[in-house]
């Protein structure tokens, strides 16, 4: 017998305490375990390596039971290895047509090998192998992916869990009671469970997060702003940093739930409010598009007696004027409150009335600039400055926290739809020019600076706010008091520019022959070498239930170790049938797949006397043609699209 390429993996692991014994499989001693678990890392014979194949022991095969239709139930083995009596779930079936009907579909998709229902696999997926979930390992988990339980998205699933927690004594969660809570928003949790979100890793995403945050927490230096006499009463010490994701994902750190003003913030909110209601042209004809080199509040045009672009106080005046024309002040701070509310997905938007009131008393230099504008003609006909200038210190008063805000960050990098509502906001013309000019013109006179070392659309505000857009990815809003020279949040920069130096959010950092950075879209490599661990070993001993969440969970069925081996190699050198059949006919993987010797399954399944498996890998065989030219890229493809049909 041949020896274990991996012996002092598999020595450790068989010596380990297994939490639950592997019943009612048969190993077989057989040269096919030397092949098994070769994987493509240098340190897989590592604790975390060990741990993961601890946790594959801990999954069972499901045990199939005949009721009295001739149709297989799920039933599970208790911690004594009794197996309770089959439960017929059908009693009525020669009573109805529809039962019928429903019953043979369910036997249809139990012989392609996959459980009934999305609510099932989820079950199983969350439950581990075990019989219930307890209510806080579901909301645990629901947490781990990014979702938050207090999601609009998951109302009536969070409504249900509510309802069925008054119902039960024990907290927990049987396979009906689950299905029944979570049917409602199941796609939404099945793309969640199944790591189909923008961040497949979110908790380690998160923890990044955090160490960015602490290393710009120690930062000193900076002033409060005080020309406006109520923001100099806010702490320098605050700092809060809130992230909210295309897929609705959310993370806060710090003093993220104090509200604040925008102040400039809200500029480029106005301007795609302004874009959206009268289109790119009209507005343009009274704001440039070009960065102006000078300071933000300066009383000076472009050479056609424009404000230089919305992002500076001339030109966020003008776009002001644009609002809702014709309508009186109230109506307009409503409708642009109405917007602002759906922005932030009907989360917090407040209004400061004392920041109003202290601005606009000691506003003198923006009401130079209105006079200025007004004998420059750059307001609409019949504008009434003063009314306007009236509405702009309004709606620069208008309060956010940092997790609202985020989330109208995230509407603005998700192209104008709220992720956490799913409502269309903005249109994608408004949303385009918005970015575009946040990117040239955001960051008052750092713009340049800021596009050259973060290369992200951005805007900051006085109130020590900087808005920060990663466009497709996720929306960020940083806030601290405390400015530079130039009016921008000195921990806020430094958090923007800590982030792009660890992951690849410049807009340039994706060119070839640069160097790799972390991206967090995608799933790192040590949880691939334990998904390829897992999936081998799940093959190895016949667990199928294991293989089904593998599924669920978008894992590459077709994923290979070291030696090029896969999971049908090892099923078919093990002589599992459910396991070929599985992965074959719910998988479709490639059945003629060759290890680095040549060999493919079915002269696994030859060498070591499995009969049944050799005549199922023929049948397969004789039926497979390889799609497009049998590219591996076009084979992968093929197979993440029958996966993707459980949905």
């Amino acid at each position: 017998m041949l020896h274990f390429r991996s012996s002092v993996l598999l020595k450790e692991l068989f010596q380990s305490n297994l939490k639950r014994p592997l019943t009612g499989i048969a190993r077989k001693t057989s040269p096919s375990v030397a092949y098994c678990f070769s994987i493509a890392c240098t340190d897989v014979r590592s604790v975390t390596k060990v741990k993961c194949l601890q946790h594959a022991v801990g999954w069972r095969a499901t045990p199939y039971t005949t009721n009295a239709h001739g149709t297989r139930n799920l039933s599970t083995k208790s911690d004594d290895g009794s197996v309770p009596p089959p439960t017929d779930t059908k009693k009525d079936t020669s009573t109805s047509n529809e039962t019928a009907t429903k019953e043979a579909a369910a036997e249809k998709r139990r012989k392609a090998g996959i459980l009934p229902s999305l609510e099932d696999l989820l079950f199983y997926t969350i439950a581990g192998g075990a019989e219930k979930i307890p209510a806080h390992k579901f909301t645990t988990a629901l947490k781990a992916t990014g979702l938050r339980t207090g999601d609009p998205r998951l109302k009536e699933c969070m409504e249900n869990l509510k309802v069925i927690m008054k119902t039960t004594s024990d907290g927990n969660l049987d396979r009906h009671l689950f299905k029944k809570c979570v049917q409602s928003n199941i796609v939404l949790l099945t793309q969640a469970f199944r790591k189909k979100f923008v961040i497949p890793d979110f908790v380690s995403f998160a923890s990044e997060i955090d160490a960015l945050y602490e290393n710009a927490k120690n930062l000193g230096g900076g002033q409060v702003a005080d020309y406006i006499p109520q923001l100099a009463r806010f702490s320098p010490d605050l700092w809060a940093v809130s992230i909210c994701t295309v897929d609705g994902q959310r993370h806060t750190a710090g003093d993220t739930k104090v509200p604040f003003c925008l102040q400039s913030c809200v500029k480029p909110l106005k301007y795609a409010i302004a874009v959206h209601d009268h289109g790119t042209e009209y507005v343009h004809r009274f704001i440039g598009k070009e960065p102006s080199g000078l300071r933000f509040n300066k009383l000076f045009l472009n050479e056609e007696d424009k404000p230089h672009n919305p992002m500076v106080n001339a030109g966020a005046i003008v776009c002001t004027s644009l609002l809702k024309q014709g309508a009186s002040n109230a109506e307009k701070f409503d409708y642009v409150m109405n917007f602002m509310n759906k922005l932030a997905g009907n989360e917090y938007v407040g209004f400061s009335n004392a920041t109003f009131q202290s601005e606009r008393e000691s506003g003198d230099r923006n009401f130079a600039i209105g006079y200025y504008l007004k004998e420059k003609k750059c307001f609409p006909e019949g504008t009434d400055m003063t009314s306007i200038l009236d509405l702009y210190f309004q709606l620069c008063s208008i309060e956010v926290t940092c997790e609202s805000a985020s989330v109208m960050a995230a509407t603005l990098a998700n192209g104008g739809f709220c992720p956490i509502t799913g409502e269309r906001v903005l249109g994608p013309e408004a949303v385009r020019n918005t970015l575009s000019l946040m990117h040239s013109c955001g960051m008052y006179d750092f713009s340049g600076q800021f596009a050259f070392h973060v290369g992200l659309p951005a805007k900051s505000g006085v109130a020590g706010g900087i808005l920060l857009v990663v466009p497709n990815v996720m929306g960020i809003m940083c806030w601290s008091p405390p400015l530079d020279k130039l009016g921008n949040s000195v921990r806020g920069i430094q958090f923007c520019t800590d982030l792009v130096s660890l992951c690849n959010f410049h807009n340039y950092d994706n060119l070839k022959h640069f160097v790799k950075k972390l991206d967090p879209r995608r799933e790192g490599g040590d949880q691939r070498v334990k998904s390829v661990i897992n999936l081998l070993f799940a093959a190895y001993t016949g667990d199928v239930s294991a293989l089904r969440r593998f599924a669920l969970s978008s894992m590459d069925m077709e994923q290979r170790d070291y030696d090029s081996r896969t999971a049908l190699h090892v099923a078919a050198a093990e002589g599992h049938v459910e396991v070929v059949k599985f992965l074959l006919e719910a998988c479709r993987v490639n059945p003629v797949p060759k290890d680095r010797w040549g060999n493919t399954p079915m002269e696994e399944a030859v060498h070591f006397g499995h009969h049944d498996v050799v005549t199922m890998l023929q049948d397969y065989n004789n039926k497979y043609s390889p799609p497009g030219g049998a590219t591996e890229d076009k084979e992968k493809e093929i197979s993440e699209k029958n996966i993707d049909g459980l949905l």
